[in-house]
């Protein structure tokens, strides 16, 4: 018999963003950036469990605090080795399937997130991912702990190490790779970005919240505000 299954949600955060430092806790309505994800991800219709993967410097401090509060599992790793903080934080909690979130994302779909479990896990894929058609910040990915641990033993570049799913999609040759494809032709929105990564991003995400006429946001509305934000 093999292990059981247990998929785990690794949001990755610090806060010591170059372009808009301290973002991950900046409130964005009632509540911080990595609050409004733990709202989100809170509603994925799978058995998961929610790890935050962050740093082991002091300023981070404040994330774990945040976690302590939520009742979410903090690890913490290295600063500038990634996909290393992605690959100790899988080992240690026994993950069989590990999904990707980065913090700097507040509108991620839920509906779509519980299609990328079910496609993945249903074409035993190695990677699969969510981005094609969705607006930037939307999508999400999903890979194997054997996916991962070959990324971490084999990845040795820089970029590699920065950025997670670098590594496979740079030798995607040697994965079984599934892309979601979104059926709701409304959410295909690729220009436009819903991420935040500058404090420009963090006005219109603020816009967004401020403007929207329900508490949980889908994609179809964060377009719509989206497109009315100047």
């Amino acid at each position: 018999m093999g292990r059981p299954l247990l998929i785990g949600i690794i949001i990755q955060a610090r806060m010591g963003s170059s372009r808009l430092p301290g973002k991950v806790l900046k409130k964005i309505g009632n509540k911080s950036l990595l609050e409004h994800i733990f709202y989100r991800l809170k509603k994925v219709s799978h058995k998961v469990k929610i790890v935050v993967a962050t740093t082991k410097l002091s300023q981070d401090n404040e994330i774990m605090k945040v976690c302590l509060e939520y009742k979410i599992e903090c690890f913490r790793g290295s600063e500038l080795n990634v996909l290393e903080r992605y690959y100790q934080c899988a080992l240690k909690y026994n993950f069989s399937h590990i999904v990707r979130v980065t913090s700097d994302n507040p509108f991620i779909d839920i509906e779509e997130l519980d299609n990328l479990i079910d496609l993945h896990l249903n074409q035993q894929a190695d990677y699969s991912r969510s981005f094609e058609n969705l607006p930037k910040g939307i999508g999400c990915e999903i890979f194997t702990m054997a996916a991962l641990e070959k990324s971490y033993r084999l990845g040795i570049k820089d970029n590699h190490k920065e950025h997670v799913n670098e590594f496979i999609e740079e030798n995607e040759e040697d994965f079984i790779i599934c892309e979601l494809q979104i059926k709701n032709q409304q959410k295909h929105y690729p220009q436009i970005n819903l991420t935040v990564d500058t404090f420009e991003d963090y006005k219109k995400a603020c816009f967004i919240v401020e403007h929207s006429s329900n508490d949980f946001i889908t994609t179809s509305e964060a377009i719509r505000l989206c497109l009315q934000f100047v």
